[in-house]
């Protein structure tokens, strides 16, 4: 499974029968995933089978699923009540003698409130049955639809994220190849420094002097920060190259990378250092933020 965005959209619809369903399926950013349904009254059973299948199909985002479902015709029944009508006749015999003892119609009968009652007829359990599986292939489509989609932006954002990898790399270069960095200029500098210190004050110790100065000038190597860079873009090619969700694993490399960038910038005694360790914050923070949208 490719690199996937958490951001997509999918709907599909359909007929069973007599039934209309339509599946809408809306994902965003999430640190896990959340899945919300929107079912309709009598198919709150279906919420447990929703669940696994689209836990399948994705790892993270907020995942909203919705489900409507319509009758393209309404039939409807009319059901007797037994009760009702033994009991008007009952006392159709009680008042025998006392009112018209005429014969009941239909028509009268049908005035009489909770004789005959109209309700909607329900399909047989097949009927439901295929519904029932006709909107699961649905759902199993719709979920194909949103991975297609996710997968497609998911291969967009891994363009800009291996651009940015290569800008990281070039900074990194920029870095390690000023001329501040090299041996010469190092001594040239910390010996300028010495005798700065040492002009007019005798008393200070001239060897501890050049032991604290050696010591700073380790400090201020950017040899392991550069080192470090080179790693991070190495894995972070790799993820963003191979299948299946990577966006933690990103993130935190990310982290890495703003972390490195900081020290490089706290170090520096150098403008163009300076220049490419805010430069390359920068592009590390974009970085980042596009992450964010993997799964």
């Amino acid at each position: 499974m490719a690199l996937q965005s958490m951001t997509g959209f999918a709907r599909r619809e359909g007929t069973s029968g007599r039934w209309r369903w339509a599946w809408e399926l809306r994902s965003v950013n999430g640190k896990g995933l959340d899945l919300r349904l929107r079912l309709p009254p009598g198919l709150e059973r279906m919420e447990a089978d929703v669940r696994r299948l689209a836990g399948e199909s994705f790892s993270r985002g907020n995942l909203q699923a919705s489900l409507s479902v319509t009758a393209d015709e309404n039939r409807f029944e009319a059901v007797l009540n037994k009760e009702a009508l033994a009991a008007v006749l009952a006392m159709r015999e009680q008042l025998d003698g006392i009112i018209d003892p005429a014969p009941l119609k239909l028509d009268t009968l049908l005035l009489v409130r909770g004789i005959v009652e109209f309700r909607e007829s329900e399909d047989g359990e097949e009927a439901l049955a295929a519904r029932d599986a006709d909107i699961t292939a649905g759902l199993l489509a719709a979920l194909a639809d949103l991975r297609a989609m996710r997968e497609q932006e998911g291969s967009a954002l891994t363009r800009i994220l291996l651009d940015h990898m290569t800008t990281v790399e070039g900074l990194t270069r920029t870095i390690e190849a000023d001329p501040s960095r090299s041996p010469q200029e190092i001594a040239a500098r910390l010996a300028g420094q010495v005798a700065l210190l040492m002009d007019g004050m005798a008393a200070l110790d001239r060897d501890r002097l050049h032991a604290e100065s050696a010591l700073l000038a380790t400090k201020a190597d950017l040899r392991e920060e550069i080192d470090r860079l080179k790693a991070h873009v190495a894995a972070a090619r790799d993820l963003l190259v191979k299948d299946g969700p990577a966006g933690r694993r990103l993130d935190f490399l990310a982290q890495e990378f703003n972390r490195e960038s900081n020290t490089i910038c706290s170090k520096s005694n150098a403008s163009a250092v300076t220049a490419a360790g805010i430069e390359l914050k920068v592009v590390i923070d974009q970085f980042r933020e596009q992450v964010q949208n993997l799964e």
